[in-house]
């Protein structure tokens, strides 16, 4: 578990021809900038990719956090990390050798992170806990920002909380999709210590604000 729970916010909800600007309102304040990465292949949806990644890298002093939505990520993924990604998340739908693939982005310096869409069970994939630092458990269909919150999530988001406590494994879960201000505590109570959050700090008057109020509410779940 981090030391605090840590908001990473989306920038598929900022404003993509400010970029640079979007990534400095919430510089000081987000733990993480959360870049959504999307083929038009694994997920119906096409946005950025690893140009756009390396000119974020040199936008902002946030850790980047990718999320990569992509098929083939075996082949792809470790180019985030040698860039600069601080955390680089494949999916195990996608994945041929997750554990390879894994220890690729690790010994390229970055944090490995695996993600299950919201109907991926979390057994098949329990003994690979060791070989990542994060689990991302999507809350939403992957592909589309501003979806709403599913839920029917919770209960596997527990099963993983339980399975990395019991093990007493040195590795955090995120969340992702529809959370917010009305969702977060929920999230908190089921064990995520990391939420990624696009409208919610985006669509604020003031991003570094929203951020703050979000990391309080979960702070009043899991602790500062």
């Amino acid at each position: 578990m981090p030391s605090r729970p840590q908001i990473s916010p989306s920038i598929l909800s900022a404003d993509f021809a400010r970029l640079a600007e979007e990534l400095a309102r919430i510089d000081g304040a987000a733990d993480w900038a959360h870049v959504d990465v999307m083929d038009n292949h694994f997920v119906p949806n096409l946005t950025l990719g690893l140009p756009v990644v390396e000119a974020v890298l040199k936008a902002t002093s946030v850790p980047v956090d990718c999320h990569l939505m992509i098929e083939d990520p075996d082949r792809w993924a470790p180019a985030y990390a040698e860039a600069g990604a601080g955390s680089v998340t494949f999916h195990a739908e996608a994945a041929a050798a997750p554990v390879r693939l894994a220890r690729a982005l690790r010994a390229a310096g970055a944090r490995a992170g695996l993600a299950l869409k919201p109907a991926t069970p979390v057994e098949p994939y329990l003994d690979l806990l060791p070989e990542i630092d994060m689990l991302l458990v999507m809350t939403v269909e992957p592909g589309f920002g501003g979806q709403s919150f599913l839920d029917v999530v919770l209960p596997k988001l527990r099963r993983c909380s339980e399975a990395i406590r019991g093990r007493e494994l040195d590795v955090w879960l995120q969340v992702d999709g529809g959370v917010s201000a009305a969702t977060i505590e929920r999230c908190a109570e089921a064990g995520a210590d990391v939420f990624v959050a696009g409208s919610a700090v985006y669509g604020a008057d003031d991003p570094a604000a929203a951020v703050e109020a979000l990391r309080a509410r979960a702070a009043g779940v899991l602790g500062p």
